[in-house]
């Protein structure tokens, strides 16, 4: 079960807003007994805002009137409604300032083998900008006589896997390189 948020906030919502116990507020809330009676008393909590566990879902009106009528009932947290946080989409991935220099390269080694790649794709599997593609293309880089054509997996800036499935996605044929080019 996850954690409660804002546990003395809730308590103090609890307190004042319900006639449950201190023991169901306080085994809700993870709080000592003793800390639950010193919010209601005055002389823990003050300033601090009520937090509606029924509002942000963490409790059932059902089940505090349930609670409140059974002083021997305990309160469960309501189960999570929202979806679960999925983990961040596949993004450009982060090149070392020592490696960026090895784009043009790897940009100019995809356009020569497989010029039948897009812009779209060849950004994304080398991170680069289109225009950086297109000054390649039209030779008009401000770098192009130091740029030598190297390949993209040798250089780390994407996988084998990436660039052979962009390929094919555009219609090409994948052909067995050697590395010493």
């Amino acid at each position: 079960m996850p954690s409660l948020l804002m546990p003395k906030a809730t308590a103090v919502w609890l307190i004042d807003n319900t006639t449950l116990t201190f023991e169901q507020i306080s085994e809700f809330c993870d709080l000592h007994i003793l800390e639950v009676q010193a919010i209601a008393d005055g002389d823990v909590g003050q300033g601090i805002l009520g937090f509606d566990p029924i509002l942000n879902g963490q409790l059932t009106k059902d089940e505090i009137d349930k609670c409140t009528q059974d002083p021997n009932a305990r309160l469960k947290q309501s189960t999570d409604v929202l979806p679960s946080s999925s983990d961040r989409t596949k993004g450009p991935k982060y090149i070392p300032l020592s490696r960026r220099g090895d784009k043009p390269n790897a940009v100019a080694w995809i356009v020569k083998t497989h010029p039948e790649l897009k812009d779209s794709q060849i950004s994304k599997l080398v991170g680069t900008t289109k225009s950086t593609i297109e000054k390649i293309r039209t030779r008009t880089h401000w770098n192009i006589s130091n740029i030598t054509a190297k390949h993209p997996v040798l250089l780390n800036l994407c996988s084998q896997e990436d660039l052979e499935k962009e390929v094919i996605k555009s219609g090409g044929t994948i052909q067995l390189e050697n590395s010493d080019e």
